[in-house]
């Protein structure tokens, strides 16, 4: 999804989350904080439970988002990018993950 082009990396985009044929169940954030507010409303607004902020410092994921999200009975899932988990990790996401989790920063219950 992205507000500001019709493609991204080739694949269709929409412009709002509203624009997904057959909606969507849960939503991973990947934009700074006064987007990812924006965001929150409109999952909010839709009924999906389920939100996660890419930023592994909790950049994205700001105390602000974090209290609309528990405002609006969302689980808000924080702690690191989710590109860090799965077979297709890069070495730079594959490092993160490690350092973060020895410092105790990646989630382990939602």
């Amino acid at each position: 999804m992205s507000p500001n082009a019709e493609t991204v990396e080739g694949d269709p985009s929409v412009a709002s989350l509203r624009a997904i044929p057959g909606g969507v169940e849960a939503v991973v954030i990947g934009t700074r904080p006064g987007h990812a507010e924006g965001t929150v409303h409109e999952c909010a607004d839709l009924g999906i439970s389920r939100s996660g902020c890419t930023a592994p410092s909790g950049r994205a994921a700001s105390p602000r988002r974090r209290r609309l999200g528990t405002g609006h009975v969302m689980t808000v899932i924080e702690g690191g990018c989710p590109l860090m988990f799965g077979g297709t990790c890069d070495t730079g996401h594959h490092v993160m993950c490690r350092l973060l989790t020895l410092a105790g920063k990646v989630p382990h219950t939602v």
